[in-house]
């Protein structure tokens, strides 16, 4: 017999007692001692009932939606409109109002630096409104209880189920903590980088002297650093070097290398 089954029988046979009480059937005392019993057997899996069901739902992880919402970080990266148009993002992407905002009051800014980081966030975030593959929305959702914009955008994500697209390294580690799905553009940067083995050739530029007596430093396309041995002495010229051996930084691979005799 199922929990509800046994509830409604119980309180069927309550009634009976007590029906059988007044008709002169029943002692009263006894039947108002067995009316009250069942009352609390009642009210307990009730009780019971309703903290599984609150359990349950809480439990139940917020459905995930297919939408991306893009931070004040990733709009001055500039990097986002080329991700779009390669077509390797597919979600809806969504800038609440209050990341407008905080762009406009850094394009605002009196520092002359700070304020074009401004301009191109926002020249960033019109160039991604009128994308004809996915076209960027500035939506009006809030999360009034929070007051700094990074806890806004975690709990505005958790509350849509969306992701977040961020460069910002705290952001990105504090929507981890929440179970917020991140999509770090450094990341996928990072993840496309050309792999160099040790014992190629490469075409370096060195653009200035290295932190050790000897050394140059040079970089590929990509931003990927290039410590040449015997490279001190050689700012401006553009050698042919062969890779010896690459070393995993937090910023991502470093490669070492010397010059091709």
């Amino acid at each position: 017999m199922g929990a509800r089954a046994a509830v409604r029988a119980i309180v069927a046979g309550a009634a009976l007692v007590l029906a059988g009480a007044a008709a002169g059937w029943v002692a009263l005392l006894p039947a108002v001692a067995i009316a009250i019993l069942a009352t609390l057997v009642v009210a307990g899996e009730s009780l019971i009932a309703l903290k599984a069901r609150a359990a349950s739902h809480l439990a139940a992880p917020t459905p995930r939606s297919r939408e991306a919402l893009i931070d004040t970080s990733a709009l001055i990266d500039g990097r986002l409109p080329d991700v779009v148009a390669t077509g390797f993002c597919d979600l809806d992407l969504i800038v609440p109002e209050f990341v407008l905002r905080e762009l406009q009051h850094v394009a605002d800014a009196p520092d002359p630096m700070r304020r074009a980081r401004g301009r191109r966030g926002l020249d960033v975030l019109q160039t991604l409104r009128s994308s004809p593959r996915l076209p960027a929305r500035v939506v009006a959702d809030d999360v009034s209880e929070e007051s700094a914009v990074d806890l806004k955008l975690v709990a505005l994500a958790l509350r849509r189920g969306a992701a977040l697209i961020t460069t910002d390294f705290n952001l990105n580690k504090l929507a981890g903590i929440r179970d917020v799905r991140v999509l770090n553009v450094n990341d996928l940067a990072h993840a496309l980088r050309p792999v160099v083995l040790p014992g190629e050739s490469l075409r370096v530029t060195i653009v200035k002297d290295g932190k050790e007596p000897g050394q140059g430093v040079g970089y590929l396309a990509d931003g990927t650093m290039i410590v040449v041995e015997q490279g001190r002495g050689l700012t401006g010229r553009t050698v042919e070097v062969v890779v010896t051996s690459a070393i995993q930084t937090a910023a991502g691979k470093m490669f070492f290398a010397k010059p091709v005799e």
